[in-house]
């Protein structure tokens, strides 16, 4: 039997028609008259997406680099931060800070756990001399929803601390006020709730931070803030941008502000309710029960079945792509993603390639129990008119 395919993975996402339409015209040259009031209007249209009045930086690269200039930007070698290390990206942060001579002081939690916020007052306390802390506001390895606003509360009133924020799964997804809450760097990316092709990362950097930057001594080339505020300033940008990215941007963008925040932030509360309570129908547990992202689900494997295997079966039998565990989860669990251009019937046909799936590797499972209660969630939620 042939299947069309579908992409339900946490990143790379669907991109909507209208947006890969929008790439596929001429490319414009990026000095140009045609481009540059593109560019300017994207940026103002980033500033509403990311809550602030900040200048929000584009940048050609993936997000990693993003966070890569979070520190290269605003620390010295020797410096002290505090890192929320709950997943493979929260660890990133610190496996950067560590390259640049930094040093991180890690906070580790247990995966499928948020941080508690004493336990980064504690380590502000103990780390009076720490530049910065740094978190994710959604953990992408786990399906973690972090308490950023209440630990960015701990460092608002530290004039010598910023607060930095992960926000590539989050940004689109829920709410991310970035001036209100007095979050000082907020990086974001293309290819999640974005809608886009992997290749554009976003950085917003508050004064406070950049503040900081006066102070820094740490190597950068491309990645130097400082020269791209300057000719993004000017509506240009430093180096060669990704422009076909860029027109595509603008477009998505156009479709994010015609839902309007809250329906964005009311749609993926909807969505991931209906994968997380249709796994629980079907006999599952999810690793992030106390506190679960409305970007990604991650749903522990039942026991003698591999979740790469899952992952594997659905990507061999229907072309349908979810997401493995990383690192010490690999094998452990599987995620299903409900970010970006996804709908409640995107969703249904996930768990009932999963339901089926589970079935043949030899879990007892009554065939549409998941698809029932997520049925009815949607349902619910559509005859209430929350979605």
């Amino acid at each position: 039997m042939r299947f069309k395919g579908h992409l339900v993975a946490p990143g790379p996402t669907e991109v909507p028609p209208d947006v890969l339409l929008s790439m596929a015209k001429s490319v414009p040259h990026h000095r140009s008259d045609d481009f540059i009031p593109l560019f300017e209007k994207v940026r103002e249209d980033l500033k509403w997406l990311f809550q602030t009045k900040n200048d929000v930086l584009i940048l050609a690269s993936s997000g990693t680099a993003a966070m890569e200039s979070a520190v290269s930007n605003f620390l010295k070698r020797g410096d002290k931060a505090i890192v929320v290390r709950g997943g493979k990206f929260g660890e990133r942060w610190a496996e950067i800070l560590s390259v640049y001579g930094c040093v991180p002081v890690n906070i580790d939690v247990e995966w499928g756990k948020a941080v508690d916020p004493s336990l980064v007052e504690k380590a502000l306390k103990e780390n009076p001399d720490a530049k910065a802390v740094y978190i994710q506001a959604s953990e992408t390895s786990t399906g973690v929803k972090h308490p950023f606003k209440e630990v960015a509360e701990l460092v608002r009133e530290r004039d010598g601390t910023i607060m930095v924020v992960d926000a590539i799964t989050a940004l689109g997804v829920f709410d991310v006020q970035t001036d209100e809450w007095g979050l000082d760097i907020v990086v974001g990316g293309s290819q999640k709730a974005l809608m886009l092709p992997p290749g554009l990362a976003f950085i917003s950097v508050s004064e406070k931070a950049w503040k900081l930057s006066e102070t820094s001594d740490l190597p950068r080339y491309y990645l130097d803030l400082k020269k791209e505020k300057k000719n993004q300033l000017k509506a240009q940008t430093a180096y060669t941008p990704a422009v076909s990215l860029i027109v595509g941007l603008s477009k998505s963008l156009e479709m994010l502000k015609e839902e309007g925040l809250e329906n964005i932030f009311k749609r993926h509360r909807i969505l991931s309710k209906g994968v997380r309570e249709g796994l629980k129908a079907m006999g599952l547990k999810l690793l992030a029960e106390d506190s679960p992202s409305e970007a990604v689900t991650a749903a522990i494997c039942p026991e003698g079945i591999d979740g790469q295997k899952v992952v594997k079966y659905l990507r061999e039998k229907f072309k349908i792509i979810i997401a493995g565990g990383q690192d010490r989860l690999k094998g452990k669990i599987f995620r299903i993603a409900h970010i970006g251009y996804y709908d409640p019937f995107d969703m249904i046909l996930t768990l009932s390639a999963v339901e089926m799936a589970l079935k043949d590797m030899g879990y007892e499972i009554s065939l549409g129990s998941g698809v029932k209660r997520a049925m009815e969630i949607y349902w619910e939620a559509m005859r209430d008119g929350k979605g």
